[in-house]
């Protein structure tokens, strides 16, 4: 069966590589991947038979890259580390997956069960995940150096990003910077009352004090926070619109 690995860690696809050649699995890795765009690629041009695909990537989720994919004509093992919200979305679907670090008999078991399942019922099992996984829109989940945080988007003020790296600043004065650019977050963030009034800035509509025509947001923290010429007429109908009576 041909085989590509989806996953944004480097040493967890070459040791998934090394599980698979320890227990004869009779995959093909044809191909190794760490984003949304190449895993499209890849799909696209060497047509699988399955797939290992993580949770979260470089610049998206998995869920994004079966929506971009042309045929859905592939069994999926969705990798993930022990994110609560994540797990919930697979297990509603009861859909395939294994944890992070991959263990060996979990590895196994994923590869018979998905032997058997036909790909008409996968797909049903994948939309399921898809519609719970989109739908739980509040949450956010960062992926910092030694722990996932749970974030509710509620209680996030803004984002900013700078060199590669986000911080999240929520209401209680908390903050967390993670090794990403503010791109990757802007899908979910603009589905959840958040607006880009800047390159570096993400801002809740609902924490927003005034905005001064000028072009500078004034949050209720009391920062400010630049509106550039190129976004300020889609900032400015944003902010109207949410405050509509």
């Amino acid at each position: 069966m041909k085989t590509l690995i989806v996953e944004d860690k480097a040493y967890i696809r070459k040791g998934l590589i090394n599980l698979l050649q320890t227990i004869d699995a009779k995959v093909e890795v044809i191909g190794e991947c760490a984003s949304v765009k190449d895993a499209v690629v890849v799909a696209n041009a060497c047509k699988p038979g399955l797939i290992f695909l993580d949770i979260n990537l470089t610049d998206g989720n998995a869920f994004e890259f079966l929506e971009q994919v042309e045929h859905l004509n592939f069994k999926v093992i969705f990798i993930t580390a022990y994110e609560e919200y994540a797990l919930k979305a697979l297990k509603s679907g009861a859909v395939d997956y294994i944890l992070k670090p991959v263990d060996i008999e979990e590895l196994q078991s994923a590869l018979e069960k998905v032997k058997q399942l036909p790909v008409a019922k996968q797909k049903q099992q994948i939309n399921t995940v898809r519609s719970n996984w989109t739908n739980d829109d509040d949450k956010l989940i960062l992926s910092l150096h030694d722990s996932f945080q749970v974030i509710n988007l509620n209680e996030l003020l803004y984002c900013e990003s700078d060199k590669g790296y986000t911080t999240f600043y929520c209401s209680d004065n908390k903050r967390y910077v993670v090794s990403k650019t503010l791109k990757e977050f802007v899908n979910q963030l603009s589905r959840s009352n958040f607006v880009r009034p800047h390159q570096s800035y993400m801002v809740n509509l609902k924490f927003i004090d005034k905005y001064e025509k000028s072009g500078t947001i004034y949050l209720k923290n009391g920062k400010k926070i630049p509106v550039s010429s190129r976004k300020k007429e889609h900032f400015v109908a944003s902010f109207l619109n949410s405050h509509k009576s």
